[in-house]
């Protein structure tokens, strides 16, 4: 039995709210392609076109994420920013991050440029996200960055080294794994709206194994998934 909210989100749809629901997790949690989800589906005795899974994830991908932006607890006070090139449709553009100190993934913007404007943009959307400035904003040797962060939120201490900025560095691969498996973004918006679903699932599955118990590891799991299933809208199994 469903939830009054999956009665609502999910009205007027062939496949149950379990279906659809599982569909998208799969796709924006996994680095998989719309027919790998669609042949996990068959699997199942679920026959399903990989179109139908493109819809779906069209259609419920960022509700999703915006809900577990909403219920994820806040960020924290030290942001690391990244920026790093990507293809699109032949064309460079930058794909800019920002994550806090424990890896959650906080923005990340597509553009077309590497310089202050593009920054300035970016820490303007982080504060109007974020409602607050952090502690400390590390960030490689750009100097693009230090010319936004004085005229954007001065007071910030920012610390420049490209060894400090690991955490941004690194939550790039996901998205490099996604890029290969998609054969390359293809025009900018649809780049941004995959990005923008695609880390705040990530951002709810964001564990950190190696720091917690295996008791530990198995509690945080079935809450990320009891939050999904109330996120998605799918009653929690008895």
């Amino acid at each position: 039995m469903n939830s009054p909210t999956a009665e609502r989100l999910f009205a007027g749809y062939r496949f149950p709210a379990e279906v659809i629901s599982q569909a998208v997790w799969l796709y924006f949690r996994f680095p998989l392609s719309l027919r790998m989800v669609e042949e996990m589906l068959a699997a199942r005795g679920i026959c399903v076109s990989h179109e139908t899974v493109r819809q779906w994830a069209l259609r419920f991908g960022q509700e999703f994420a915006d809900r577990i932006r909403r219920r994820l607890p806040t960020p924290g006070d030290k942001w690391h920013l990244d920026e790093v090139a990507i293809k699109i449709a032949g064309v460079k553009h930058w794909l800019w991050r920002a994550v806090d100190q424990a890896g959650m993934v906080l923005d990340v913007p597509v553009q077309k440029r590497r310089d202050r404007r593009a920054a300035k943009r970016l820490l303007r959307k982080l504060l109007k996200r974020q409602c607050r400035a952090p502690r400390v904003m590390v960030t490689d040797k750009l100097p693009s960055y230090g010319a936004a962060k004085r005229e954007v939120m001065p007071g910030v201490e920012h610390r420049r080294h490209k060894g400090l900025n690991n955490r941004a560095e690194n939550s790039h691969q996901p998205t490099r794994r996604r890029e290969r498996q998609m054969k390359r973004f293809k025009p900018p918006r649809q780049a941004q709206r995959f990005l923008s679903a695609h880390d705040q699932v990530n951002n709810l599955f964001h564990l950190r194994r190696d720091h917690l118990s295996a008791s530990e590891y198995r509690a945080a799991t079935a809450r990320a998934f009891e939050m999904w299933a109330d996120i998605s809208g799918v009653a929690a199994a008895a």
